[in-house]
C-alpha cells in the first residue's frame, strides 16, 4: 500500500500544479484572445504548434527513459543524468535551428509575424526541454510537487508579464505587442529553469556528460518511443498546419482555442504515468522471482491506475459537451462563439469533438507506458506510424470541405485507433484486467453529473447566463464525486491510502 500511497501523492502534487497551471492557462487564452484579431491568435497557436514538431523530436523520449534507468539503479543517477542533459542540449539546439529555418522559407509564412514569432518562441522550447531534463531526477525520487512548484511560479511570471503587455505596454500597438507576448514565455520558464535546477542540485549534481556508450544504450531504448512520440505529435498537431496552410489563419485561431484549452489537461496522464513508472518497472521484473501472490503486484497497480485515468477523463467528456458553450465564453471572446444561424461554427463546436479524443488519451497514455515497462516500445513505433498515415490522408481529404470540424473528427478517430492498437499489443505481452465493474460506475457517476448539469444549466442561465458556469462545475465535482464514494469507486481502501503513516513505508 506504501508504494501506492507514494504514487498518490506524487500525482496529487502533479495534478493540484496542473491544475493551478491549466487555470492560469486559461487566463493566457482570456488575454490573448481579447488582445489579438482571431487572426491574429491563430499566428500565435500557429507559432506553438510548429514548434511542438521540433521539441518533440529534441525530447525524443528521453524523459520518460531516463526516469526508468534511474529508478532501476538510483545510485547511477549522477552519470545518467548528466548524459540525458548532454543529449538533450545538443537535440534541442539543433532542432529548434532547424525550425527556425524553416519557418522563414516557407512560403505561406512570408509577410506574417510567423517567422520572427517561432525565433522568439525557440528560445522557450529550449528552456522548456532543458527543465523537463532536470525535473526527471525529481520524478525518479517522486518528488515532483517541487516541479509542481517551480512550474506555477514560472507560469505566474508569464501572465504577470503578458498582462503588463496587454494592458499597460503595449495596448494599441498589437504587432509588437504579439512579439512580447512570446517575450513573456521565454522570462516564466527561464525563471522556473532556474528554481527547478536549485532544488534538484540539492539531490544531485548535474555536471554535462559524454558517456558515448550511455549514450548509446539510452538512444537505443529511447529512439523507438522517441519516434513514435513524434508520430504521435504529427498526427495531434498536423491538422493546424494544414489548416493553416489549406483555409487560412483565422480558423486556426478558432481551432486553437479548444487545441489549447485540452492541451493542459492531455499532460495529466503523461504526469501520472510517469509516477507509476518507476514501481511499474519494478513489480514487472519482480513477477518472475516472487511468489504466485507477490508476483500479482503489477496487476493492482494497472488496475489503479486504469480506474484513477478513467475517473478524471470521463467527466471532462461529459462536463465538456454540456458547457461548452459557456466555457468558450468564459476563456475567449464571442467572435469565437458559434452562430449557427449565420452557418459559423465556432471553437464550442471543436471543443465538443475534440474532448473525445482527450478521453481515449488518457486510457491509451496506460498502455504505451506498460510497453515501456516491459522494453517493448518498439511497438508504439508502428501503431503510432499506422495512425499518421490514417491522420494525414483522412485530414487532406476532408480539411478542405470541412474545415476544422473535419480536423477535430480525424483526431478523434486517430486517437481511438492508438487505444485499440496498444491496448492490443500490451494485452499480448503482459496479463492484466481492467476492472469493468468500476468503470460501470464511473461512467454511470459521469452521467448522473451530467444530468443535474443539463438540467439546473437554463436555471443558472436565467440569473447568470454564461457565467452560471463556475456554479454549475462547482455542482458537478460535487454530484460526481459524491457517486463516486456512494458506489465504492472511491472506498476506504482507496482513502486510507492519503493516511497512511510514513511508518508503513
Amino acid at each position: 500500500m506504501s508504494i501506492a500511497r507514494k504514487i498518490l501523492g506524487n500525482t496529487i502534487a502533479q495534478v493540484f500544479g496542473k491544475v493551478l497551471v491549466a487555470i492560469l492557462g486559461l487566463v493566457v487564452v482570456k488575454i490573448s484572445t481579447s488582445y489579438l484579431s482571431v487572426e491574429g491568435y491563430g499566428e500565435y497557436i500557429l507559432v506553438y504548434e510548429f514548434l511542438a514538431f521540433f521539441g518533440i523530436a529534441a525530447d525524443l523520449g528521453l524523459f520518460t527513459i531516463a526516469v526508468k534507468e534511474m529508478s532501476e539503479d538510483e545510485d547511477q543517477i549522477p552519470k545518467i543524468i548528466g548524459n540525458i542533459l548532454s543529449l538533450r542540449t545538443i537535440l534541442v539546439l539543433a532542432t529548434m535551428m532547424v525550425a527556425i529555418i524553416l519557418a522563414f522559407l516557407i512560403p505561406k509564412y512570408q509577410g506574417t509575424r510567423i517567422p520572427i514569432g517561432v525565433a522568439i518562441a525557440s528560445i522557450t522550447v529550449i528552456i522548456t526541454i532543458l527543465n523537463g531534463t532536470i525535473s526527471s531526477v525529481l520524478q525518479t525520487k517522486l518528488k515532483m510537487q517541487i516541479a509542481s512548484f517551480t512550474t506555477v511560479l514560472g507560469k505566474l511570471i508569464s501572465v504577470a508579464f503578458m498582462a503588463y503587455v496587454v494592458f499597460y505596454g503595449f495596448p494599441e500597438d498589437t504587432t509588437t505587442g504579439f512579439y512580447m507576448l512570446l517575450v513573456a514565455g521565454v522570462i516564466g520558464n527561464f525563471i522556473m529553469l532556474l528554481t527547478t535546477n536549485y532544488y534538484v542540485r540539492k539531490i544531485t549534481p548535474l555536471k554535462y556528460r559524454f558517456d558515448i556508450d550511455l549514450w548509446k544504450k539510452v538512444l537505443k531504448k529511447s529512439l523507438p518511443y522517441g519516434i513514435a512520440l513524434i508520430l504521435n505529435t504529427i498526427y495531434f498537431r498536423i491538422d493546424s498546419i494544414l489548416i493553416s496552410l489549406m483555409r487560412g489563419q483565422e480558423e486556426v485561431g478558432i481551432y486553437g482555442v479548444a487545441m489549447k484549452m485540452l492541451e493542459h489537461f492531455a499532460i495529466l496522464p503523461l504526469y501520472f504515468m510517469n509516477s507509476v513508472l518507476p514501481v511499474l518497472t519494478k513489480a514487472i521484473k519482480e513477477k518472475t522471482c516472487l511468489p504466485a501472490g507477490k508476483a500479482d503486484k503489477y496487476k493492482e497497480i494497472i488496475r489503479y491506475a486504469f480506474d484513477f485515468l478513467a475517473a478524471l477523463a470521463v467527466p471532462m467528456v461529459v462536463g465538456g459537451v454540456i458547457l461548452a458553450f459557456p466555457i468558450i465564453f468564459v476563456i475567449a471572446t464571442p467572435e469565437f462563439l458559434s452562430r449557427l444561424g449565420e452557418g459559423f461554427y465556432g471553437s464550442d463546436i471543436a471543443f465538443q469533438i475534440l474532448i473525445f479524443a482527450l478521453l481515449f488519451q488518457f486510457l491509451n497514455v496506460l498502455f504505451a507506458f506498460i510497453l515501456i515497462a516491459l522494453d517493448k516500445q518498439t511497438k508504439l513505433l508502428y501503431i503510432n506510424g499506422a495512425c499518421v498515415i490514417f491522420n494525414l490522408v483522412a485530414n487532406i481529404i476532408v480539411i478542405p470541405t470541412y474545415g476544422f470540424r473535419g480536423a477535430a473528427v480525424t483526431s478523434v478517430l486517430s486517437e481511438l485507433c492508438i487505444l485499440i492498437g496498444t491496448y492490443s499489443v500490451a494485452k499480448h505481452y503482459l496479463k492484466f484486467e481492467i476492472n469493468l465493474k468500476n468503470l460501470a460506475k464511473i461512467i454511470l457517476s459521469a452521467g448522473v453529473m451530467g444530468a443535474a448539469v443539463f438540467y439546473l444549466q437554463p436555471i443558472t442561465y436565467e440569473y447568470l447566463q454564461n457565467w452560471g458556469i463556475f456554479f454549475l462545475v462547482g455542482v458537478g465535482i460535487a454530484v460526481y464525486g459524491g457517486m463516486l464514494v456512494g458506489t465504492k469507486v472511491i472506498d476506504k481502501k482507496m482513502l486510507n491510502l492519503l493516511r497512511r503513516s510514513q511508518k508503513t513505508d
